[in-house]
């Protein structure tokens, strides 16, 4: 079982990276991502100062795997750090342009090896630090490698699910099934995998909604977050599984989750690049939950 996250123990805010910027012992990672650009172009054009750019999507997904998109393997995980000039005394700062997004899926990362509380994420991110006018710069710092390390690199299963927790919770409603997609890909009709649809028994809970989108990108309060669309019938002791495409969405609305008051929130790390890929599971389109 995960616990409940307090925001202060996960979250900065931009002023406090503006003023820790100097500070040794902080790595700025800037996680920024797209699907139709290099976002190491968009860090080249201009990122926070003292920032590294890191790809989660080549550097930190299992390339051995068949499902797309799987947390790495903890050697991996250790070697990327390293590269970044992190060792274990660092506190590793994360940021991207969508309010975490991709931040939370390097959270999601750590997490997976006992290491959460390395990384903080810049509540707002790169939105809220533009639009405040702080420093920006294309200058890319030299670092040395670092030391890091993942004590144990034992996974932590309260962190994760897999395709048999999901089907188990699917029968059985022994956890509550968040599909925080777009509704176009909930009900079917876009389709980004072999099969379009969603999981059995499962409510949509749009991850946006955990954000305040339309302004800076900032972190809803837990009572919003808490009664958004979809979660109205999940109590905060109820286990919770979170699924989108590639366990990305989904590590943020489970990251949004636990800090809202949720204390059993796992990420379905497969999701739908795994489901909707199979043909041995069952699947569900359109509107209607029957």
């Amino acid at each position: 079982m995960t616990t409940e996250l307090d925001r202060n123990q996960i979250l900065v805010s931009t002023a406090w990276l503006a003023d820790n910027l100097e500070t040794p012992g902080i790595r700025v990672i800037d996680c920024r991502f797209y699907f139709d650009r290099d976002g190491r172009e968009e860090y080249n054009k201009g990122h926070i100062p003292g920032a590294l750019h890191v790809d989660h999507s080549k550097q930190l997904t299992d390339p051995n795997h068949e499902v797309d998109s799987m947390i790495p393997p903890p050697e991996q995980v250790e070697a990327v750090m390293q590269s970044l000039g992190v060792s274990n005394d660092t506190t590793i700062v994360g940021y991207d342009d969508e309010g975490g997004h991709f931040a939370s899926r390097i959270w999601l990362i750590l997490a997976r090896y006992g290491a959460e509380s390395r990384l903080k994420i810049v509540d707002g991110g790169w939105t809220k630090w533009v639009q405040e006018g702080r420093p920006v710069t294309t200058d890319v710092p030299d670092v040395a490698p670092g030391t890091f390390s993942l004590a144990g690199r034992n996974p932590n299963p309260a962190v994760v699910a897999s395709l048999d927790d999901v089907r188990e919770a699917s029968q059985s409603g022994n956890a509550a099934l968040l599909d925080v997609r777009r509704e176009s890909e909930f009900t079917g009709e876009e389709v980004r995998a072999k099969h379009g649809g969603r999981i059995p028994n499962s409510v949509h809970a749009f991850w946006h909604n955990n954000l305040n989108w339309d302004g800076d990108r900032t972190y809803r309060s837990t009572d919003e977050v808490a009664n958004q669309p979809g979660l109205g019938n999940v109590k905060k002791d109820q286990p919770v599984i979170t699924y989108c495409q590639g366990g990305v969405r989904a590590a943020n609305a489970a990251l949004a989750l636990r800090m809202a008051g949720y204390s059993n929130v796992r990420v379905y790390d497969g999701s739908w690049a795994e489901w909707g890929n199979r043909d041995d599971v069952p699947i569900i389109t359109g509107n209607d939950n029957s």
